[in-house]
């Protein structure tokens, strides 16, 4: 290099890495199993995604040391590199690369780690960064909530159709394109969609993280459940209303669903997979939801997920939810239950429009979207703003969708 330009690139910042998603699994065999999403930004910020839950804003170097990291780069190879870049000492890049190398194992690796005491890393609040693609997508494959066909009369008015299976590819390879590293397959009731087996497998294999939402009767069929698994489900989340089972099929609307949601829920607990149970407070089994909570944590559900309807007929009964809500809540905690606050809904008899989600609104808003059966695209589940459709319209234009920014101006 001729001694000009040599003198030059000593004082020229390094060029930004360019805009990509990259994806690590750790091998089957591997004594601990943890997974590694990173989104290069523009302007060489990123994100990773630790396991689908826990998400690190970094700086560009950090940015570079994490990307080394999925690439399997060692010490050696990513302190040359990084030296290179940043004209820092081989040590020291080598040093810094092993520290966070030693940060994220361990946040892949625990439960109930805080970060910022911990670690002593610099931690951005939730949903406070600016991105250009949300955290997660729930993706309504269909409205139907039975074998019959039937539709909440509200969805009824908002789709007529359902999407194919390789408009749903076509989806799924937009999303992770942009970036999105967390698809989860909701409905109405998704696994009444034959190809759903399929669609998991696809989006598995782009790199996503996916999760099923199901009221769990088709889990029953361990054939069924086998192959879910086998495609590469990740989580499952199973709506229960009650651990009675006159209350449950009286709140569901259908004889005997108890008996085939228990069976679900028993044969996902056998298997190798995290399970959610959203438990619905309601007037009908307010009474007995912590006999619920401790019915489910005496069945070795790990974690639940708790809301209430919002549209109720009096402040009294209003109130009456309130209180068995936070009852259940502290029943959790004693039974050592993780509570997951971050929860869809399916769009079926308990109308997700009507869910008192415990994660505020504006943290949805801001960071996760809701695709309709026919492609349509929302700010989350129960905000009726057509942003775009997927098929027909620019990723930009949904992502800064004049209505969404409004909505996230107005909510932070």
């Amino acid at each position: 290099m001729p001694l000009l330009e040599k003198l030059k690139s000593w004082f020229t910042p390094a060029r930004p890495l360019s805009r990509e998603m990259l994806h690590y699994q750790t091998p089957p065999d591997a004594a601990q199993q943890y997974r590694l999403h990173l989104r290069v930004e523009e302007g060489g910020r990123g994100l990773l995604v630790i396991n689908a839950a826990t998400i690190l804003h970094l700086n560009q170097t950090a940015t570079e040391y994490a990307r080394l990291l999925i690439q399997g780069a060692d010490d050696e190879e990513a302190a040359r590199t990084v030296a290179r870049r940043y004209r820092v000492s081989r040590a020291q890049a080598r040093a810094d690369y092993r520290r966070l190398r030693d940060h994220i194992f361990t946040l892949a690796t625990s439960t109930d780690l805080c970060p910022v005491t911990y670690l002593e890393l610099e931690r951005v609040e939730p949903f406070s960064a600016g991105t250009s693609a949300p955290y997660r997508v729930d993706l309504a494959l269909t409205y139907r909530i039975d074998e019959a066909g039937a539709l909440d009369p509200e969805a009824r008015r908002r789709v007529d159709r359902e999407l194919t299976t390789e408009e749903w590819r076509q989806i799924l390879q937009l999303l992770w394109e942009v970036g999105v590293p967390h698809v989860c397959f909701t409905g109405g009731e998704p696994t009444l969609r034959e190809d759903l087996v399929e669609l998991i497998r696809h989006a598995e294999a782009l790199g996503q993280v996916t999760g099923l939402l199901t009221d769990g009767r088709r889990l029953r069929e361990a054939e069924y459940l086998e192959k879910l698994l086998l495609a590469g489900l990740d989580h499952l989340q199973i709506t229960l209303a009650s651990h009675r089972p006159k209350v449950h099929d009286g709140i569901v609307g259908r004889a005997g669903a108890w008996q085939e949601t228990e069976a679900g829920l028993r044969n996902a607990l056998a298997g190798d997979i995290y399970i959610v149970v959203h438990l619905v407070v309601t007037p009908a089994n307010a009474d007995s939801v912590v006999e619920t909570v401790a019915y489910l944590a005496e069945s070795g559900v790990p974690a639940v997920a708790l809301s209430s309807p919002l549209r109720v007929a009096s402040e009294e009964e209003r109130l009456r939810l309130q209180s068995a809500l936070e009852e259940a809540q502290n029943a959790a905690h004693e039974r050592g239950l993780t509570l997951v606050w971050d929860l869809a809904a399916p769009y079926s008899h308990v109308n997700p429009m009507e869910m008192e989600a415990a994660l505020a609104p504006e943290q949805v808003i801001c960071q996760h979207l809701y695709i309709e059966p026919d492609g349509d695209v929302l700010p989350a589940q129960g905000y009726n703003v057509v942003l775009g459709n997927l098929l027909r319209d620019p990723w930009e234009a949904i992502w800064d969708h004049p209505e969404r920014k409004r909505l996230v101006a107005f909510s932070s």
